[in-house]
C-alpha cells in the first residue's frame, strides 16, 4: 500500500531499520520502480514479507498504492529521500523543500529529527493517514541519515496504532434528521464513496429497506448496494437530483460530482442532513438541515435505531416513485435502441451492452476516460461493496492499469478467483499503457478493454486521417483531439505474451471477451474499435465531405469535443 520515491540516495543501511517499523504496522504490500542503489529497498522488503511489484512508471506506483490503500482500508504512505540537512540551501542535488511541498496534498508530512524517531514518525503517518478523513502521508528522509548510526536503548519504539475510533453522531442531531426524513415528500439518499470505505453496507442496506426510499449511488458509491436493487434510481439521476426535497448525503460530499448541490441541478429548496467523518465538510455550499459528524457506519446504525422505533417507512405508491419509474423506463429504452444498432463501426452502447451480459457480476471493475467512464457507469453494473475504480474526484488521467494491477495483486493472493477487468478510453490507455509488462510479469489475468474511438473525446476515421496528410503538416491540420485511427493497442500487450485482440464487430466483441474470461494465466487486452463520433447522447451521423480538385482539397471534420460542436474547413 506504499509508493516509495527515492532521488539517488544510498539508504541502504536505513532500508532494513524502516521496513521493519512498517512492519509493526502491518504493511503487506510495496508498489515502486528501483535503481541504483536502491534496488536493496525490494529487497529487504520480499525478505520481511511484505509483497513487492515492480511498476514502470512511479505514477502508475502511487496509483496502484492508493488502489491498495481503498481496498484495504490503507492510506498511502509516501517515503521520500532528500538531499542531506547540512546542505541545505547549497544547491544539494535535486534539493527541493520536500517536506513542506507535500504538506499542501497530504494529512501528515514530516522528517525525523533523528534515527531514534523513525519508528515514532512512522506510527503517526500512519495513525494520522486512517484517522478522521482517510488521506495520504509523507515521510522524508534526509541523506546524512545513512550513514548514521543509533544507540538501540535511544530509539523510541511504538506498537502498531489502533483502529481508527468510530464515532457516533450527537443525538439531538439525529432526532433533528429523522424529523426531517419524515417529513420530506420527494426523499433521496445519496450514497458516496465514504460509505463503501467506511464498510457500512450492510448498515445502509437495511437502512434503505427499512425505510423504502430511492438512492443514488455517486460513482465509487456503486456497489454499497446492488446497481440492480429495486430502490436504485441511477438510471433517473438527473431527475432524482432535481426534485429531491430531502436528500441523505451518506459519505458523499456536494462537490463537481453532484454539482455541488446548487440550482438547477438540485432544488432551491432542498434540504441536506450530512453524514461525514470531516466536521469541515459539513454544510460546505448547503448548509445542512441536519448535520452528522462521525462514523458513517455507526451514524447510519443511529438512524437505524430511531428509525425502527418509530416504525416509519416511506410509501412505494407515492407520485414522487411513479415519476422515477416511469423515467427510468424512458432511460432505459433509449439506451437499450443505441445499444441494438446493428451498425458498424459500433457504438458506445452496443459495446457496453455486449460487455455487460458476459462479464461475471462479481467481478473487479476500473474504468477511466470521458465518454467511455461516463457511459460505462450506466451500463456496467456492480453487485458488491468495492467493486469499482474509477478517476474519481480528480479525474486522473491514467489511474486505470495502476488500480488494475493493485485489484488482481489482492485478488491472487487472496485466493479468491474474481476477475479485474480494465475499460479504458483509448487516450486514458496512452497515459499508462506500458504497466501492460508489469501484468504479465507478475502473470496478473486482468482484462483491459479499450473503447477505441480514434480520439479524446472523438476522433477520425482512416480514410478522413488520410485525406488532412495531403493537406500539409499535420500539427497544424489535425484537430487537437484526434489520436492515430485504428491504433492497434492489442499488440502492445501481445509483446509482452499476454493475449491481444482487434475487435470490430459484436461477434468478435463477445467471442474475444469469452476467450480472455476462460484465460486465467495471462492477461488480455481487447482493442474494440467504435464509431469516431459516437457520443453520450443519441448518435449523431458522422459524415465526411470531399471536394477534389487541381488546386485544393476540401474536408469537413465534426469534433466533439464535449459539449461543443468544432467544424473545421
Amino acid at each position: 500500500m506504499h509508493c516509495f520515491e527515492y532521488h539517488c540516495l544510498e539508504l541502504l543501511k536505513l532500508f532494513a531499520y524502516c521496513i521493519a517499523m512498517f512492519l509493526l504496522q502491518n504493511v503487506e504490500y510495496m508498489f515502486g520502480v528501483v535503481g541504483v542503489p536502491v534496488i536493496e529497498v525490494a529487497m529487504a522488503a520480499q525478505a520481511a514479507g511484505i509483497k513487492y511489484v515492480g511498476m514502470r512508471n512511479e505514477q502508475a506506483a502511487c496509483y496502484a498504492a492508493s488502489a491498495i490503500g481503498y481496498l484495504t482500508g490503507w492510506p498511502v504512505i509516501v517515503i521520500g529521500g532528500s538531499s542531506d540537512q547540512n546542505q541545505e540551501t547549497t544547491g544539494a542535488f535535486q534539493e527541493f523543500p520536500q517536506v513542506e511541498a507535500c504538506r499542501l496534498y497530504s494529512k501528515f508530512s514530516a522528517r525525523p529529527s533523528s534515527l531514534a524517531m523513525i519508528p515514532a514518525v512512522v506510527e503517526k503517518a500512519v495513525r494520522s493517514s486512517i484517522y478522521g478523513r482517510p488521506g495520504a502521508c509523507y515521510i522524508d528522509i534526509p541523506g546524512d541519515m545513512v550513514n548514521a548510526k543509533v544507540d538501540r536503548t535511544n530509539v523510541r519504539f511504538v506498537s502498531c496504532c489502533p483502529s481508527p475510533p468510530a464515532s457516533l453522531a450527537n443525538s439531538q442531531e439525529i432526532s433533528e434528521a429523522v424529523g426531517v426524513l419524515k417529513q420530506a415528500q420527494r426523499p433521496l439518499i445519496i450514497i458516496g464513496k465514504g460509505a463503501a470505505y467506511g464498510r457500512a453496507e450492510n448498515e445502509i442496506k437495511e437502512l434503505v429497506e427499512l425505510s423504502g426510499i430511492p438512492f443514488l449511488p455517486t460513482p465509487m458509491g456503486k456497489g454499497v448496494l446492488p446497481d440492480d436493487h429495486p430502490n436504485c434510481v441511477s438510471a433517473a439521476r438527473s431527475r432524482s437530483l432535481l426534485q429531491a426535497d430531502v436528500v441523505l448525503l451518506l459519505g458523499a460530499r456536494l462537490n463537481w460530482i453532484l454539482h455541488f448541490g446548487f440550482p438547477p441541478r438540485f432544488s432551491p429548496n432542498v434540504k441536506v442532513i450530512q453524514v461525514d467523518v470531516c466536521a469541515e465538510e459539513l454544510s460546505n455550499n448547503v448548509r445542512a438541515a441536519a448535520a452528522l459528524l462521525g462514523d458513517v457506519r455507526a451514524v447510519v446504525g443511529q438512524l437505524l435505531e430511531s428509525l425502527k422505533s418509530d416504525r416509519w417507512r416511506y410509501p412505494s405508491d407515492t407520485e414522487w416513485w411513479i415519476t422515477l419509474r416511469e423515467k427510468m423506463a424512458s432511460n432505459a429504452q433509449i439506451s437499450k435502441a443505441l445499444a441494438l444498432h446493428a451498425t458498424l463501426p459500433m457504438n458506445y452502447y452496443t459495446a457496453f451492452h455486449n460487455i455487460a451480459e458476459l462479464l461475471p457480476k462479481d467481478c473487479i471493475i476500473v474504468s477511466e476516460g470521458a465518454n467511455t467512464m461516463d457511459i460505462g457507469r450506466t451500463m456496467l453494473l456492480n453487485h458488491f461493496p468495492r467493486h469499482r475504480l474509477d478517476a474519481g474526484t480528480f479525474g486522473t488521467m491514467g489511474v486505470g492499469p495502476g488500480f488494475a494491477i493493485a485489484s488482481a495483486v489482492l485478488e491472487k493472493s487472496q485466493e479468491t478467483g474474481r476477475r479485474v477487468v480494465c475499460v479504458e478510453g483509448d487516450s486514458a490507455f496512452g497515459f499508462s499503457g506500458m504497466e501492460v509488462e508489469t501484468m504479465c510479469r507478475y502473470k496478473l489475468p486482468v482484462i483491459i478493454i479499450v473503447i477505441n474511438n480514434n480520439g479524446i473525446y472523438s476522433g477520425v476515421d482512416p480514410e478522413t486521417w488520410k485525406q488532412m496528410e495531403k493537406m500539409g503538416d499535420m500539427t497544424t491540420v489535425a484537430p487537437p483531439v484526434t489520436l492515430l485511427p485504428e491504433a492497434r493497442y492489442e499488440q502492445v500487450m501481445c509483446a509482452f505474451g499476454g493475449c491481444g485482440y482487434l475487435v470490430r464487430t459484436v461477434e468478435e466483441l463477445r467471442s474475444a471477451l469469452q476467450q480472455s474470461l476462460r484465460d486465467t494465466a495471462m492477461p488480455s487486452l481487447l482493442n474494440v474499435l467504435i464509431d469516431p463520433a459516437a457520443d453520450r447522447k443519441q448518435q449523431v451521423s458522422y459524415s465526411t465531405h470531399m471536394h477534389t480538385s487541381q488546386a485544393n482539397v476540401y474536408i469537413g471534420v465534426i469534433i466533439y469535443y464535449s459539449r461543443v460542436v468544432v467544424f473545421i474547413i
